[in-house]
Parts: C-alpha cells; sequence; structure tokens
C-alpha cells in the first residue's frame, strides 16, 4: 500500500435508488428534510432524484438544489437521467440554481439489456452515449456517465463505451452491478482493467454502484475502491431496489476501522449515522432490523455474559469501533417536564436543528406534554417531535382526541375526534380490537377506504414509560402508503401512524404515474428503461 492516504467521493442515491425500494416513495418535503440530514453528515454529492420521472420528482430536485445546494460548501446535488434529450434538458433545468450542479445518465451495455429492454444495437448505444454525455456538458460542467449492467456486459465493448463516454466529456464513470451479480474478486478484475487499458482513464473518477441481490454490495463496493474506484455510490441503511443497495454507514466505517488495510478516508461525519438512519427509516417506514451493522439497535449490545466480562475489563475487547463514533451516544439526554425553552432550543440546536417563532412554539407545546407522559426525554423522543412536526405540513385529517375502551367481556370501542380539512368530527365505532376499533372509526371520519398491508411495533427508548413507534402500511386506490407514528401510549401511536399514511395516500392520489414516458432512445420505441 502506498503511504499516502486516498480520499474517497461519497455519492447518496438514498433519495433516488433507495426511493426506488417498494413502498419507499417520498414527497417533496421529506426529501427535503433527508437532503438537509445528508448535508449535515457531509457526503460529497447527493443524487438528489430522476427530474423526468414526475412534477413531484421534479420539484424535489429544483428544491433541493436551491436550498441544499446552496449551503456554505454545499454537496453537488446530482440528477438522473436516461440518455435521451428530454432527460437531459429537464435534469439541467432542475439543477439549475444548484452551485455544484451533476448530471448523471446512463444507458444499459450489456446483450440481454440491449437487446430486450432497448430494442438496439451496440452501434445506436455507442452513439447515444456520444450525443448523450456531450448535451449534458453543454448544461452542466459536472457528467458522470453509467454503463448500466456494466458486469454482464461484454468486456470489449464495455471499455469502448467508457472510452467514448471520457471522450465525450464525462469526469466520473460509473461501473454498476445492477443486478448484483458480481462477486468481489471480479469486481477488481473488472476495474483494473478499465482503469489499466481504456485511454483517458486516469484523467476521470471511476464509481462503484453495487446491489445487494446476493448480500455482496459492500464487499463489492470495497473491493472496486481496493481496484481504484475512489468514488461510491450508496444509501442510508441500504435501502434501494430489490435486496437494496451498499450501505453507506457500513462502507464508511469499514474504511475508517480498517484504515492501515485499505489507507483510504471519507469526509463523512459518521457521529450523524444513527440520527440520520432514524431519519430515514421514518420518512420511508422501513424499520432497520435490529442486527444491521452499524446503525442496528443490537450494534453496541451484549447479552453473552463471557462478552459483557470482556466489556467490563476492555471495550476493546469485543468492540471494535466507539458507539459514539456513529451517534449512538454513551450518555443520556435529561430534559423533563421541568425543561424550559432554552434548554429544548439549545439542544435542537446541538442536534443541528434551527427552528424559530411558530414552528418552535409547537415543537415545544408537544415537548411539554410528552415529558408530562415520560420522566425523561432521550434525542430520540425529539427527533421523533421534528418528524411528526414535518408531516403535518398541510394534512387533510389532524388528530385530535382519542378514547378506547375495552376488555375481556367489553367489545372494543375507540371514540374519536379529528379534523378532517378544518373541520372537527366525532364518532364511535367497535372493532374486532383496539386497534381495529380506531382504524375502522378514522376510516368513516375521513371517508377513505384504504387496506391495512401490515402493522408493526416497536420500542424507541427503554423503560415503562418508552415511546412506543407504530408503523403501517396501507394500500387505496392501487396506491401504497406508509405512516408511522410515536407514543407513550400505543393505541395512540397507532391512531397517529394511521392518519400519517392516509394523509400520505391523500397527497399520492393524481401523482400515481411515476413514469410514463418515452423510454427508448429512439421516441418511436415503448420500453422503460430501468435505473442502474
Amino acid at each position: 500500500m502506498a503511504d499516502q492516504i486516498g480520499m474517497v467521493k461519497i455519492f447518496d442515491t438514498t433519495l433516488r435508488d433507495g426511493e426506488q425500494s417498494p413502498g419507499a416513495s417520498m414527497q417533496r418535503e421529506e426529501k427535503l428534510q433527508v437532503a438537509r440530514q445528508l448535508a449535515r453528515l457531509n457526503v460529497d454529492i447527493i443524487e438528489a432524484g430522476f427530474p423526468v420521472a414526475s412534477p413531484d420528482d421534479f420539484e424535489a430536485v429544483a428544491q433541493i438544489a436551491t436550498e441544499v445546494g446552496n449551503l456554505p460548501d454545499p454537496p453537488v446535488i446530482c440528477a438522473l437521467a436516461r440518455a435521451t434529450d428530454k432527460d437531459i434538458l429537464e435534469a439541467a433545468r432542475s439543477l439549475k440554481n444548484a452551485r455544484s450542479p451533476r448530471i448523471h445518465t446512463f444507458i444499459a451495455t450489456s446483450p440481454v439489456h440491449m437487446a430486450k429492454k432497448l430494442r438496439m444495437g451496440p452501434e445506436e448505444v455507442i452513439q447515444a452515449i456520444r450525443r448523450a454525455v456531450a448535451l449534458a456538458r453543454k448544461h452542466v460542467p459536472d457528467v458522470e456517465f453509467s454503463a448500466e449492467d456494466a458486469f454482464r456486459s461484454d468486456r470489449a465493448f464495455l471499455a469502448r463505451a467508457v472510452q467514448v463516454a471520457i471522450e465525450a466529456g464525462a469526469q466520473t464513470i460509473n461501473i454498476p452491478d445492477t443486478v448484483g451479480y458480481a462477486v468481489p474478486e471480479t469486481v477488481k478484475d473488472l476495474f483494473r482493467f478499465l482503469i489499466e487499458t481504456v485511454p483517458g482513464a486516469k484523467s476521470v473518477v471511476f464509481s462503484c454502484h453495487c446491489h445487494d441481490d446476493l448480500g455482496l454490495s459492500v464487499a463489492n463496493s470495497l473491493a472496486a475502491l481496493e481496484a481504484g474506484a475512489r468514488q461510491v455510490e450508496c444509501t442510508i441503511n441500504g435501502i434501494g431496489e430489490r435486496a437494496g443497495n451498499a450501505a453507506m454507514e457500513e462502507i464508511v466505517m469499514a474504511l475508517r476501522v480498517r484504515k492501515s488495510w485499505f489507507n483510504l478516508e471519507t469526509k463523512i461525519r459518521s457521529e450523524e449515522f444513527f440520527r440520520t438512519s432514524r431519519l430515514v427509516s421514518s420518512v420511508t417506514g422501513m424499520i432497520v432490523q435490529p442486527n444491521k451493522a452499524i446503525v442496528g439497535e443490537n450494534a453496541f449490545a451484549h447479552e453473552s455474559g463471557i462478552h459483557q466480562d470482556g466489556l467490563l475489563k476492555d471495550k476493546d475487547t469485543y468492540e471494535i469501533l466507539v458507539p459514539e463514533d456513529v451517534g449512538v451516544s454513551g450518555g443520556r439526554l435529561v430534559l423533563g417536564k421541568h425543561s424550559g425553552r432554552h434548554a429544548l432550543h439549545d439542544r435542537l440546536k446541538a442536534m443541528g436543528y434551527s427552528l424559530d417563532g411558530e414552528e418552535f412554539e409547537r415543537v415545544f407545546s408537544r415537548f411539554k406534554k410528552l415529558a408530562d407522559q415520560k420522566k425523561e426525554l432521550y434525542e430520540e423522543d425529539l427527533e421523533v417531535l421534528l418528524t411528526e412536526e414535518e408531516s403535518q405540513t398541510r394534512d387533510r385529517f389532524v388528530l385530535k382526541r382519542l378514547h378506547v375502551s375495552g376488555g375481556t367481556e367489553i367489545p372494543p370501542t375507540a371514540t374519536v375526534v379529528l379534523e378532517r380539512d378544518g373541520v372537527e368530527h366525532r364518532m364511535a365505532g367497535l372493532g374486532d380490537g383496539p386497534v381495529d376499533a380506531i382504524y375502522r372509526t378514522v376510516s368513516k371520519i375521513t371517508a377513505t377506504n384504504a387496506r391495512l398491508v401490515s402493522y408493526s411495533v416497536k420500542a424507541i427508548t427503554g423503560g415503562t414509560d418508552a415511546l412506543g413507534e407504530v408503523t403501517v402500511r396501507i394500500e387505496g386506490d392501487g396506491l401504497l402508503s406508509i405512516g408511522q407514528g410515536a407514543d407513550t401510549d400505543i393505541l395512540v401511536a397507532s391512531a397517529k401512524a394511521y392518519l400519517v399514511a392516509l394523509n400520505r395516500l391523500e397527497r399520492k392520489k393524481g401523482k400515481a404515474g411515476r413514469l410514463s414516458f418515452p423510454a427508448s432512445f429512439d421516441s418511436e420505441k415503448k420500453e422503460i428503461q430501468e435505473t442502474p
């Protein structure tokens, strides 16, 4: 290994590939909220979305480009585009206010994709690459090209495609394992081949984008870095198409803990990982498995007596990284019912949130109500309050009061008071259980007919007064929606989660078709391209 430490760029695609996880679609406000946190995490590039996919996605990219893309020392704001004029022009338009914009254009290079999906010959694909990259360079100085399904492509043809992209002006070349087919040795071999043999390869940055279909995305990403790649494309919590993408937190901490092996580093503020993970989980409704590396609830938990004994003697016996390094605090945040505005404001500021005026007063009021129920509040509790504050913007349905009764001899009954379009409604109803009674009654008041797909509960913090977090998935009018709610009363949390899901479903109506545009590079053809 060379003595000089190499720098790796972190390209976050949580808002684009991560959002393509089934059921994980985000609204514009949610995307902006996650983008702000990614900026705090200090990622190099944020792939904000696929502007041509829908008007809402376009507006989300444009808003992120304007706000997050103009922070002091802002990240690069990137927009995805297929190798078509329409896609590239929409991407350029969405990025016009960013200080550091990037267009990421792609086309498939594998025989199966070219023949079956694109219905294009190799020469047509080469011409599409040359035209797309050149057009993108006319609008932004920073262009990335991806050869979709690179690891099932003919090696000689892939090298030619990469060379054409470089000649046309691409400064970053992404070699994606689109279907999670590769293994580490083949990843190293392909990256070394391209870097060493393609003319101009030494003048550009090579990037990896690995999917987890075989559980190898992180290993493959690290292998690409060993072979000379200097950008890695990844997502928070590893969310993404099918089995997901490489998890950013795992890659970054592997490089840090094994720095002597990789001789590489990133500029990521890893202490923001846990907070970012919880935010993405809350916004998408995708629960992080307890044994998930780095950010799972059990990542720093030890039950074995042998392990506990070793830890008490020396933490190095069983912990290879410090919990605080990823934002898991060893201490406790003591805020309670006697805490005032100043204490809460300072704590929120330390967490990276700047709230003033009515927005802060709303959060403070809800903080006080929660503090009356709990002896102590943790940062996780405050994160829930802030997430709920953001989610209630422009909601049609708002829970005001809830009473549930039942028992072994009494049918469960729910009395619900909520606002519908600003008007208060009250109704009582029966159900097979207390949660069923709540949901049946809410459905009647809201005049909705959504179907409950899944329901799950977990405790956010410890103790008998812990906040319970409920996650629901509902389906209505062919659309899937996710909601999360938290409260010390699990029935109240259940009602909140259901209403969040209903409100999101309302906002989704009329925006059902994410993509109905010509999918090939020839406007006469009808196939829709997948993303890398």
